[in-house]
């Protein structure tokens, strides 16, 4: 089974990367937000999913965790297959896909290409279950090492810190940024997006 593989990228198109990886080239089905961070003949990393069926071998890759994460999350979904994973993440980042599914919003699950309201719904009841029993976990934690003064004045703060607990981060990473941050006048996906900037720096 593949966790990542890393190479140079030969070839990029809308939903597809090649990567040249010691002299053989992987056709990666991803994101249009992935293909974004990619650059022809420089070497990248891609965290990929296998799927593999009697007439098929196809990869999907990503170059963050917290998109593959949510890749895998998608595909446990009764229904929803590599395709329809895909699709979603194609429309949404993993940020706002994390505030959909806490907040119900089917509109923004529907917009993927053939996504349609039942599934949509389907995506939602069945993955905000499986983040709620992550968030019993780390809500205790979180508003222990919250500035004061943010908990409970502000709803974005509270949708961003558990949108960005979904993707994976802890407490102790998220607090901090959040202090170093003029949230005032941001809403919890630009938080979230303001957040993840500063994690990577």
């Amino acid at each position: 089974m593949f966790y990542h593989i890393e190479g140079t990228i030969s070839e990029l198109e809308a939903n597809l990367a090649v990567i040249d990886c010691a002299g053989v080239g992987y056709a990666i089905n991803t994101t249009p937000n992935t293909v974004s961070s990619l650059h022809i003949g420089e070497k990248h990393r891609l965290f990929v999913a296998e799927s593999i069926g009697e007439n098929n071998f196809d990869l999907y890759g990503f170059s963050t965790k917290s998109e593959k994460r949510f890749f895998d999350k998608l595909v446990s979904v009764s229904g929803i297959g590599p395709k329809a994973a895909l699709a979603i993440l194609s429309c949404c980042t993993p940020e706002a896909l994390a505030l959909a599914i806490m907040n119900g919003d089917e509109k923004a699950l529907t917009a993927a290409q053939g996504i349609g309201k039942k599934t949509a719904q389907r995506v939602i009841l069945e993955l905000k279950d499986k983040v709620s029993k992550e968030m019993g976990m780390k809500s205790s934690s979180q508003m222990a090492v919250l500035p004061i003064q943010t908990v409970g004045t502000n709803s974005s703060i509270a949708d961003a810190t558990a949108g960005l607990a979904i993707l994976g981060y802890t407490a102790s990473e998220i607090a901090p940024v959040l202090r170093s941050i003029d949230t005032s006048d941001m809403s919890a996906e630009q938080i979230i997006k303001a957040v993840l900037k500063h994690m990577v720096k």
